[in-house]
């Protein structure tokens, strides 16, 4: 054989082990296959775990039912929410209210409750409508009311809504979160037996009203009681505003809309105002306050007792938390098990995935651990009002018992007070957290994450501004920790405040930080410093009463510490709560609960390390295993990212986000929504006034020339 043949055999064979070389690298995996593997690794039952989350398999059943009929229900839609207008999404929410009332009356309360709850996830804005008439309107009737009122207003129509629609006009322009200093009058006329329902300013106008810009045709009206010159306080009274036939405004009343919000279009809210509008005695609501025929006024011996019907709906907004922190992390984490962006070794085949950077573990993984931590305080806060509501109903004001009852009533009035403000402010920031985490798409509407923050939003705002609401928990904490240094004991939720002496100057007494990781001392971690925090602000308003300031003054000088408290107590409150249900789970399922669990309460002691070294609990070298530890349990919890947010068990159209489909085929299905609700080749927009732009006369169009200083 020539050379020059034998050059060209060996080219040849070397171009061939070169391409059999090039044949054997291993395959970039798609999207897809990027999720099927994340769900490989899961150690524990998926399914086990959403019927634990779920409350058991009926449960997880009965969900999936209503998810499967809400996306076949054409009215409820949700594919193209991103892109209708106010007044659309105001007629869409309307049409939904035939197919959503006819389940009030069929289903038991446990069953709706779950169905509604399916429901704010998917269409918050209706959730809310719906729920103005029968959370806030017919459960103010059910609280409020008499036995015969109450029969009197269902036969009306309230319960089957068919005759009328109710809204609920608490809210002023000039007065929210301070209920007292309504300025909304009902003067009593004797000689009529009648009230006067009155708008004396501006700022008394009803404001926020849920329904009322064009729905609703009767309100309860919150306003000031006055009987014979004598102001007896804020009660509440049924107004009529529509005529049910021809939905004209009754005399007196003036309704106009307040326009577009920031989310939640769905909701009509609107503006009342009312002129000398005369209504009968007997539309106030009489269950605790009485006014007779003679004018008397009987005020009920308990007022405490009133303040149930407000804690329902701070209780739903707990579990809407958890709900909607789930639905934001997946929608993160199923992104970030698809997405690759840049490589970690020069060795990668492919990019690497978002989720495999310890810098986005570790803004995912708490996220994820604070969204199972509230789902489970949710459950558990639901409970605790279910257990009060049934001691109202049963317990008589002269019983034996009342005192417990009352005291079961003061701790859940504050509990859920506070957790309301701590978990919606934290679920916000989540939510924006999330949005962050997907880039730039994360600020195009059809991802998701930025309507639901819009949404969410207004949970820090309603039934009670958070800050006022946590100020209010921090004044229960203060009273709690003076009725402990009294010697009376204090119940389940502050029951750290029962150990004082024992816990303010107690530090962490392992013989190894590894010793830390148990359920035991990150629970006396939190114990020990919310007790200090609670003494602090204790003392701060002892010190203010010493000073000669009155209690309303002095808690106004506390203010801050009753913050801190609130915000320390309420940490230590869920993790107990969290650590709780792990201790409950099928024991398939506890080893990978109790990692969640260790990271959301030490990420939570992270954050908050100053309180924990300032108090001295754990030494600096302590502090750093904590954080060292959150590191490692992030990284542990990310290999089963996938598989915990799959058992949340959201279909697709629940998530309602092309970057959070369960098959992770991210890109072609945001392609695909972009190309559906932006179709291709449709009428210019505003093609006139492009080209009067670039069409237009310039008289001056000869080039600058240089500056000859500049050349100089």
């Amino acid at each position: 054989m020539s050379e020059s043949a034998s050059q060209r055999l060996a080219f040849v064979q070397n171009h061939l082990q070169m391409a059999a070389c090039a044949a054997e690298e291993p395959k970039k995996k798609s999207p897809v296959e990027s999720m099927t593997e994340e769900r490989e690794k899961a150690t524990f039952d998926v399914r086990e775990m959403t019927y634990f989350l779920d409350g058991g398999e009926k449960n997880t059943k009965i969900r999936e039912k209503f998810m499967m009929e809400l996306e076949r229900d054409p009215t409820f839609r949700m594919y193209d929410m991103y892109d209708v207008t106010k007044d659309e999404i105001r007629v869409r929410t309307m049409e939904k209210f035939r197919t959503i009332v006819h389940y009030v009356s069929a289903e038991p309360v446990p069953i709706f409750t779950m169905r509604m709850q399916t429901i704010s996830l998917i269409d918050p804005g209706f959730w809310t409508r719906f729920g103005v008439h029968y959370g806030l309107f017919f459960g103010a009737l059910r609280g409020s009311a008499t036995s015969s009122q109450f029969s009197h207003w269902v036969s009306k129509g309230a319960l089957a809504l068919n005759g009328m629609v109710g809204c609920f006009a608490m809210t002023e322009l000039g007065h929210g979160s301070n209920v007292a200093g309504l300025e909304t009058t009902a003067t009593f006329d004797e000689a009529s037996d009648q009230f006067i329902i009155h708008t004396p300013s501006v700022t008394a106008t009803k404001w926020w009203i849920g329904g009322a810009a064009h729905t609703a045709t009767h309100c309860v009206c919150f306003a000031q009681l006055i009987v014979r010159g004598k102001r007896y306080g804020t009660k509440s009274f049924v107004v009529q505003l529509r005529d049910t036939h021809t939905y004209t405004l009754m005399p007196g009343v003036n309704i106009g809309d307040i326009g577009k919000k920031m989310g939640r279009d769905g909701i009509d809210n609107g503006w009342i105002q009312f002129t000398n509008v005369r209504i009968p005695r007997t539309n106030m609501l009489m269950k605790h306050t009485k006014v007779s025929r003679a004018g008397e006024v009987k005020e009920p011996p308990m007022a405490q007792l009133t303040y149930g019907a407000l804690i329902q709906g701070r209780v739903a907004m707990v579990v809407d938390s958890g709900n909607i922190a789930k639905k934001a992390v997946t929608i993160a984490g199923r992104y970030a098990a698809v997405r690759r962006q840049f490589s970690s070794s020069p060795h990668d085949v492919q990019e690497t995935k978002l989720i495999d950077y310890a810098i986005h573990q570790y803004r995912l993984m708490p996220l994820l651990a604070m969204a199972y931590a509230f789902h489970f305080t949710g459950v558990e806060t639901q409970k605790l009002y279910d257990h009060l509501m049934d001691k109202l109903e049963s317990t008589q004001p002269n019983d034996a018992s009342m005192q417990e009852v009352l005291d079961t009533l003061k701790e859940t009035h504050a509990t859920s007070a506070g957790l309301k403000a701590f978990c919606t402010w934290s679920t916000l920031n989540a939510i924006e957290a999330c949005r962050q985490t997907l880039g730039g798409h994360g600020y195009s509407a059809y991802t998701g994450l930025a309507t639901t923050y819009n949404d969410f939003a207004v949970h820090c705002t309603w039934e009670g501004d958070n800050t006022i609401l946590t100020l209010q928990s921090g004044r229960y904490l203060v009273s709690c920790y003076r009725e402990a240094l009294a010697g009376k004991t204090q119940p389940e939720g502050v029951s750290y405040l029962n150990n004082l002496a024992s816990l303010l100057n107690l530090g962490c007494a392992v013989k190894s930080n590894e010793d830390i990781l148990s359920f035991d001392i990150i629970q006396e971690a939190w114990n020990v410093v919310t007790a200090n925090v609670v003494k602090k602000a204790g003392d701060d308003f002892e010190n203010s009463i010493k000073q000669g300031l009155s209690p309303e003054a002095a808690y106004e000088e506390c203010s801050q510490a009753r913050l801190a408290a609130a915000k320390i107590h309420s940490f230590g409150y869920i993790f107990r709560r969290f650590a709780q249900a792990v201790k409950s789970a099928p024991e398939g399922l506890r080893p990978i609960l109790t990692k969640v669990c260790f990271l959301y309460g030490l990420y939570s002691i992270e954050q908050n390390s100053g309180f924990f070294l300032q108090y001295r609990y754990f030494t600096p070298s302590q502090m750093d295993f904590v954080r060292a530890q959150v590191n490692v349990f992030c990284r542990e919890v990310r290999q089963e990212y996938i598989p915990l947010i799959d058992a949340f068990n959201y279909t697709d159209y629940m998530i309602n986000s092309p970057l959070g489909v369960y098959d992770g085929n991210v890109y072609e299905k945001y392609f695909e929504q972009v190309k559906r609700q932006n179709p291709v080749g449709g009428e210019h927009p505003y093609l006139p006034l492009i080209q009067s732009l670039l069409r237009r006369n310039i008289e001056d169009d000869e080039p600058l020339e240089d500056d000859e200083e500049d050349e100089e």
